[in-house]
């Protein structure tokens, strides 16, 4: 079904640019109306699908260990990282990018399913972390590249204790839900 939103969808944008083709000084408004009709019960088709598909319990309970099992992940990676103090420069780089690339990113894929499980104000209060985290990452790569040992280990630990934070928020909200 989803596809088929797809295609409506797909259509109705040919047809509208048909329509405005045709003649340059002089468009078809039926015709182009007829599209636009078209192509917007397309997108509300596999808008409705995609939405009806992420709300699935299926989906729902891998995304549910994805987001716990990555965050672990991260937290445990991160702390391995932090209490090896001697790790720096592009060394501190290759595990960043070997050890917690993959985990940042399926925490990423799974997020959407936050809402459904937890709740619009949970996502919100969880992702503030996760992102602050991701970016205290990025900055201790981009430092420890640049060749700031003292900021990249400064980063390093705040980085940490976000990843913390949005694991004991994930923690109680599943357990607020279970």
């Amino acid at each position: 079904m989803k596809n088929i939103g797809y295609i409506f969808l797909a259509a109705g944008f040919l047809a509208g640019a048909y329509a405005t083709a045709l003649d340059v000084q002089n468009v078809n408004w039926m015709l182009f109306t007829g599209a636009a009709v078209i192509a917007v019960a397309g997108l509300v088709i596999a808008k409705t699908q995609a939405s009806a598909h992420a709300r699935s319990d299926k989906v729902l309970e891998v995304n549910r260990g994805e987001l716990r099992e990555s965050l672990q992940n991260i937290v445990t990676d991160l702390g391995d990282i932090v209490s090896d103090s001697s790790t720096r420069g592009a060394e501190l780089r290759d595990r960043i990018d070997l050890k917690l690339r993959d985990d940042l990113r399926r925490f990423a894929d799974a997020r959407g399913s936050m809402v459904h499980l937890f709740g619009l104000q949970t996502y919100a209060d969880i992702m503030s972390s996760f992102a602050a985290g991701e970016r205290y990452i990025n900055r201790v790569w981009s430092a420890s590249a640049d060749g700031y040992e003292g900021e990249a280990a400064t980063y390093l630990e705040k980085a940490a204790h976000q990843f913390a934070d949005a694991q004991r928020q994930l923690q109680e909200a599943a357990q607020g839900t279970s």
